[in-house]
């Protein structure tokens, strides 16, 4: 491939395809280029997404790429290798060489979930080991939940997902012990809490003691680490930048204001790269605020490239 396009975005999921759907109906010519392993591939459904609530991911993808297509929009399999300032805008390097020109970027390439180092859990993610309440508490309601805390945030993961089951138990790993004020709200609403080293999980989702004692759950509940999958353009100059609450670092991600727009001039940003708490609705609209921001800015260059041409032939 060798051709110039409004705007390349990189990445196929729900902030990617969306931000290339408004694009494409501002009738600006772009490309997704997707490498086709999006975050929630182990998921069976997505959830939360109005009109699409319990959808598989791989269908509701498709849908998109098919809604871009009609606009007229061209979605690739591949992978962005290398992304580098040219001509005004952007060479964008692909996998198995060739490369296009893009005058804006939409980066939405998401992030990856960096799973802690627990024998049984890396099989079992995104089946029953779990990580977000809103994702799936309402498939594992009134079930057996275990909550391996790793670090501070083990607590607060206990809380919510107290909410969805009165079963639930609270292993504190190598996460920071309990305050007695935490200690005591958590026995007041029936957590109950086991400690020591967790060596592994076994079945379903039993929870093996480095003791040897064996508690039985149905799901388990880690805190995986958020890594902004955003080292493309690194070159540029943008650095991902650890995203922290209640004193814990989750992760990293994009820096970018409100409408996705980046340290960077002419690139934007939608979905996990830049916001790790993203779910697929969010995402969605992230990348449609994205796609509509850079088609005004892409106006507004238009428009200032159109008098430069006119007062060089009134000239």
């Amino acid at each position: 491939m060798d051709e110039r396009y409004d705007v390349v975005v990189i990445g196929g999921g729900a902030a990617g395809l969306s931000g290339a759907l408004t694009l494409a109906r501002a009738r600006r010519s772009v490309l997704v280029v997707d490498a086709g392993e999006p975050r929630n591939a182990p998921a069976g459904h997505v959830h939360n997404y109005l009109g699409r609530e319990g959808a598989p991911p791989a269908e509701l993808y498709a849908i998109g790429r098919g809604e871009v297509e009609g606009y007229g929009g061209t979605v690739v399999p591949g992978r962005v290798v290398g992304v580098r300032r040219a001509d005004g805008g952007f060479a964008v390097a692909l996998e198995g060489g060739g490369s296009v020109h893009a005058r804006r970027l939409l980066l939405a390439t998401g992030l990856t979930d960096e799973l802690p180092a627990i024998p049984g859990v890396d099989e079992r993610w995104g089946g029953t080991v779990l990580h977000c309440p809103y994702c799936h508490g309402w498939e594992v309601r009134d079930r057996a939940v275990g909550i391996v805390s790793t670090g501070p945030m083990g607590v607060h993961a206990a809380g919510l997902w107290r909410q969805w089951t009165d079963d639930v138990v609270l292993f504190v790993h190598t996460g920071a012990e309990p305050t007695e004020e935490e200690r005591e709200q958590l026995e007041a609403r029936g957590v109950r809490i086991v400690h020591g080293e967790v060596a592994g999980l076994e079945g379903a989702a039993t929870v093996r003691m480095a003791s040897g004692e064996l508690v039985g759950r149905d799901a388990v509940v880690v805190a995986p680490r958020m890594v902004a999958n955003a080292e493309l353009l690194a070159d540029l100059g943008a650095v991902p930048v650890p995203v922290e609450m209640q004193g814990a670092v989750l992760g990293t991600h994009l820096p970018a204001d409100p409408t996705g727009r980046t340290d960077v001039p002419g690139v934007w940003v939608a979905g996990n790269t830049g916001d790790v708490s993203a779910q697929v609705l969010v995402a969605a609209a992230q990348g449609l605020r994205a796609g509509a921001m850079i088609n005004a800015d892409l106006v507004q260059e238009d428009a200032r490239d159109a008098v430069a041409r006119l007062r060089e032939v009134a000239a």
